[in-house]
């Protein structure tokens, strides 16, 4: 079975920011994304929980990508500029997949 190799974009974010996140990838051509519920974490402004939270404001959602990789400093860098100003991680790491026509 032949692999090919690309780069996954991992993005976690506060949930009221996905809206404008999905639209962005869209716009730099990414041809598709996952959104997973983040469950809690811990980092520079200590520990994090979901459990509890009431309203979206305080809540952190993954969104995973997966691009070719001659676009993926450009996707990066337009996720960047947009969350430059929100609480987040961004992270991209190699992979491979199966099928190349899907991304």
């Amino acid at each position: 079975m032949q692999t090919h190799t690309k780069k996954r974009i991992e993005i976690i974010i506060e949930a009221p920011v996905l809206n404008r996140l999905v639209k962005l990838l869209g716009e730099q051509g990414v041809r598709g994304h996952t959104v997973l519920p983040v469950m809690q974490g811990s980092g520079a402004a200590g520990d994090w929980e979901r459990q509890g939270m009431i309203i979206d404001a305080g809540r952190m959602v993954m969104v995973i990508a997966i691009v070719d990789p001659s676009v993926a400093r450009e996707v990066l860098e337009a996720v960047h500029n947009l969350l430059s100003r929100h609480i987040g991680v961004i992270s991209m790491t190699d992979t491979e997949v199966i099928r190349d026509e899907h991304f």
